[in-house]
């Protein structure tokens, strides 16, 4: 069975930086591709990034520059490191293994003008 339990959301103004983290069990995160989603107020989820089981990382044009995505093999975790917070960054944030159902409760994020 599936869990993941993200952390680490909060109110940051913008500019200012935030960790998420994605505690995973029932998955490997270095032998599966593991994403990152978001979904803000009244809009429909939407990806951020995903790192493959190589370690190649991909970005939604809107975060390239800003977001990180990593992982912690000993720990079966999964980071966001966001950086340069915008307003429009506003969301829920879910970490998802690819290929799998299973969606965690995901952590708050609200960054402020």
């Amino acid at each position: 069975q599936v869990q993941l339990v993200e952390s680490g959301g909060g109110l940051v103004q913008a500019g200012g930086s935030l960790r998420l983290s994605c505690v995973v069990s029932g998955v490997i995160v270095n032998r599966n591709s593991m994403a990152w989603y978001r979904q803000a107020p009244e809009k429909q989820r939407e990806w951020v990034a995903t790192m493959t089981t190589s370690g190649n990382q991909n970005y939604a044009e809107s975060v390239k520059g800003r977001f990180t995505i990593s992982r912690d093999s000993a720990k079966n975790t999964v980071y966001l490191q966001m950086n340069s917070l915008k307003p429009e960054d506003t969301a829920i944030y879910y970490c998802k293994p690819i290929g799998f159902a299973s969606w965690g409760q995901g952590t708050q994020v609200i960054v402020s003008a």
